[in-house]
């Protein structure tokens, strides 16, 4: 069983299942971060959905680059957290089963591909206080010590 965070569901509202993959990037006691700035201005752990067909590291690489314009190297797993949430930019509500990983961010490609991403360099203590979800926050304090 995936350990729930956040809200419960709420009774007799269905949810779609929204698999997704994230990523803990460190450097030293710095981790990389994306804002997303719509439709809530927020700071996530990099990552996101699972496309029908793609493999999970490939998608974790994808959506890395494409939310920091960052390459990876060695994700290795952390865990997973199920958080039911509504989705504005997709006007849905979904069960979204979070995959974490950390992995070694390895050089700047670019900037964001992702409209309304910015990737963003701040201290772990600080990043887990600004980190948008229960579930980012747990993982990113478990991978790098603040627990």
């Amino acid at each position: 069983m995936i350990r729930r965070v956040g809200e419960p569901p709420e009774a007799g509202r269905s949810y779609g299942r929204r698999p997704g993959v994230y990523a803990v990037l460190a450097l030293g006691s710095s981790v990389l971060l994306t804002h997303q700035a719509r439709p809530v201005p927020e700071f996530q752990l990099p990552g996101g959905g699972i496309d029908r067909g793609e493999q999970p590291i490939r998608a974790l690489h994808r959506e890395v680059y494409e939310e920091t314009g960052w390459s990876i190297a060695r994700p290795r797993r952390l865990g997973a957290f199920r958080r039911f949430t509504y989705m504005p930019e997709y006007d849905r509500w979904a069960e979204k089963l979070c995959t974490v990983y950390l992995a070694r961010p390895v050089r700047p490609l670019g900037p964001p591909t992702e409209p309304g991403h910015l990737a963003i360099w701040l201290p772990a203590a600080e990043a887990a206080e600004l980190l948008g979800n229960d579930g980012d926050r747990l993982f990113l304090r478990q991978a790098m010590g603040l627990a």
